[in-house]
């Protein structure tokens, strides 16, 4: 599949900026209808719909790669910010305190996010995928909510139990893993229309519309995707 497509790599670029993002801002809990739940609830959805969109129209193998692109990212970023905490402040930077407490943080919740983002994503495509066959390409809600209710699962346990685990007392975190787990799927609800919309838009422009019958699902296999 060696063809040049107009907007995998824009969406690429978005999918890596919204995970770079979430990497940083993951330790912040906020109250969201009463529920405790990291920040990020309110825009790392957003990169679930990006995976169902590229399972769709460019297929499993261009999401599998596009995702250990966006991993790679954020390994790199993640080593960047424990070497900002570790590097000796000049004495005329009284902020350091601060760049500590919240990057000092990140390898641990990178750590827990790196897993569950991999986790939850190549389950994701991979239930994309095949529902798109069993249905025949019909019923796309039903592959996209029904993707992100597994992949977000396993993306929501991985990460609260490996990065908050400790931090929140037990059932706060209980309630903050299934909390977080419906109120993402429910962006995904929300969002089905606009995604009808982008894929429905790609297919025409980009002359693709991919079906994963003879795809190789190695979730670890990797080729530049573009």
């Amino acid at each position: 599949m060696s063809k040049s497509f107009k907007y995998l790599g824009f969406i690429t670029c978005l999918y890596i900026t919204l995970q770079l993002v979430s990497d940083v801002c993951a330790g912040k809990i906020i109250s969201l209808l009463s529920f405790p739940v990291s920040v990020t609830v309110l825009f790392f959805p957003i990169t679930y719909i990006f995976s169902d969109i590229l399972t769709e129209v460019y297929g499993y193998r261009n999401a599998r790669n596009v995702l250990w692109t966006v991993m790679i990212a954020s390994i790199l970023a993640g080593l960047i910010y424990i070497l900002v905490v570790i590097i000796p402040p000049a004495a005329v930077f009284n902020a350091n305190d601060a760049y500590t407490r919240v990057l000092g943080q990140v390898p641990r919740l990178l750590i827990g996010g790196w897993l569950a983002v991999f986790a939850g994503d190549i389950s994701n495509n991979y239930v994309m995928a095949k529902m798109k066959i069993w249905t025949k390409g019909r019923f796309l809600w039903s592959r996209t909510i029904g993707s992100t209710i597994v992949g977000e699962f396993f993306n929501t346990l991985i990460f609260y139990t490996i990065g908050l685990y400790g931090i929140l007392p037990n059932n706060i975190l209980i309630v903050s893993i299934l909390s977080g787990w419906v109120l993402k799927v429910l962006v995904e609800v929300v969002f089905t229309p606009l995604t009808y919309i982008v894929v429905n838009k790609l297919k025409k422009v980009e002359n693709m519309d991919y079906y994963d019958t003879d795809t190789n699902f190695n979730p670890f296999l990797y080729t530049p995707p573009f």
